[in-house]
Parts: C-alpha cells; sequence; structure tokens
C-alpha cells in the first residue's frame, strides 16, 4: 500500500528517525525503515498518522500483519508492543546492546521480532560506539 509524502514524513519526523519498536536509529543503515501499519490492513487498519508506526526493516518484515505473538515466559499470545498505546520503557529495558522484554507484551515483542539476533546486537554496539545507543528517552 503506498504511504503518501505528507504522511510518510509525519511518520518519521513523530519517530525522530528510529524505529518504534526497537529503537535503532534510520542513520547509518543502508535499507530505508518502512512505515509499518501499527493495526494491519488487513485487520482493518487505516493509512493514517494514528495507525502507522517507523519500522526498521527486521522489525517491519518480523512483524508482518501479526497483532500479537506468544510470551515465551508463559507461552500465552499476547498483543505485541502497540507504539501509539503502550509506552516503550514500562515494556523494555536495555542490557547494554541486549533489549530485554519486562512484560508479556515486551517479551513476546522482543522474541517474535527477533530484537536480540546477532545482527542486531551487533549493529547496537556499533551504534554505542557511534553514541546513537541507546536511544534517547528509552532506559
Amino acid at each position: 500500500m503506498s504511504i503518501p509524502n505528507s504522511l510518510r514524513w509525519q511518520v518519521i519526523e513523530r519517530a525522530v528517525n528510529r524505529c518504534e519498536y526497537c529503537g535503532l536509529s534510520q542513520e547509518g543503515q543502508e535499507a530505508v525503515f518502512h512505515i509499518d501499519h501499527i493495526q494491519p490492513v488487513s485487520l482493518d487498519g487505516g493509512t493514517k498518522l494514528e495507525n502507522l508506526a517507523l519500522a526498521c526493516v527486521s522489525c517491519s518484515l518480523r512483524k508482518s500483519a501479526r497483532v500479537n505473538a506468544a510470551d515465551p515466559t508463559t507461552g500465552l499470545l499476547v498483543p505485541l508492543f502497540h507504539p501509539r498505546r503502550d509506552v516503550w520503557n514500562l515494556h523494555f529495558r536495555w542490557n547494554g546492546a541486549e533489549l530485554n522484554g519486562i512484560t508479556p507484551t515486551g517479551r513476546a515483542t522482543v522474541t517474535g521480532l527477533a530484537m536480540n539476533r546477532p545482527i542486531a546486537l551487533s549493529i547496537r554496539r556499533e551504534d554505542m560506539l557511534r553514541g546513537r545507543h541507546p536511544p534517547p528517552g528509552h532506559l
């Protein structure tokens, strides 16, 4: 689905050019980040600012049209992190380059979107050296 440029720039500006799921800065990345429908179009999510999030390619492709994932601790299906409704710091904590989920939603999002795969950890370590990690406002 095509996102109008004016809407795309509003999403990027609101996200301060960072993935709204994992916090990765688009600065220094080769791939252009995606505009993600938080509530997928296939589940009646609209193309409006409040339903759009900036997502790195990895988070976007792994999230796909999902809104739920299994909490690895309980095995229960829980909602994925919702950038418009949820407060990031209530669901996640940084441990250096590793992202830890501290709620069922946080754990399900970290696992479901494979946020601690080796390449993500390497990128975050590099970003730490460049002063881009952790993201401002993320504990």
